[in-house]
C-alpha cells in the first residue's frame, strides 16, 4: 500500500480511504433500500431509474477506496495522508494535471456504474 502522495495514482491515506469505503457501503445500502421500496410500492418502471443515483454514490466510494484516490481532491489539487480534514496543496502543475485526469476517470466510472444500474433496473 502506498503511504505517500503519488501524482495521478494515490492522494489519500488510511483515514480517507476508510471514509470512502463507508460512503460506498452507505450508497449500496441506499440502493438496496430504494429498490425494495420501489418493488413494495409497485412503482412505475421509470422510477427504477432513480436507482442510478445511490448506485453511482456507492461506486464512487468503493472506486476511490480501492484506487486510494479521491476524485474531489484530484480536481481541487490537494491530498491527505493524515487525519480527516488535513489537506495539503499539490505544488507542481504537472502533478495537478495528472490528478485531474485520474479524477475524471474515477468520476466517469462512477457515472457509468450508476447508468448501468439504472438501465438494468429499468429492463427488469
Amino acid at each position: 500500500m502506498v503511504d505517500q502522495y503519488v501524482p495521478g495514482t494515490c492522494n489519500i491515506g488510511p483515514a480517507e480511504i476508510a471514509m470512502r469505503r463507508r460512503v460506498g457501503h452507505a450508497g449500496l445500502v441506499a440502493t438496496a433500500v430504494l429498490a425494495a421500496v420501489l418493488l413494495l410500492l409497485d412503482a412505475a418502471p421509470a422510477w427504477r431509474l432513480t436507482l442510478g443515483l445511490p448506485a453511482a454514490l456507492a461506486a464512487a466510494g468503493y472506486l476511490q477506496a480501492w484506487l486510494r484516490f479521491c476524485a474531489n481532491f484530484g480536481f481541487r489539487g490537494v491530498y491527505n495522508f493524515g487525519a480527516l480534514g488535513h489537506e495539503e496543496r499539490v505544488a507542481v502543475e504537472e502533478a495537478r494535471a495528472q490528478d485531474r485526469r485520474r479524477a475524471l476517470a474515477v468520476a466517469a466510472g462512477s457515472v457509468l456504474v450508476g447508468l448501468a444500474t439504472a438501465l438494468l433496473a429499468l429492463l427488469l
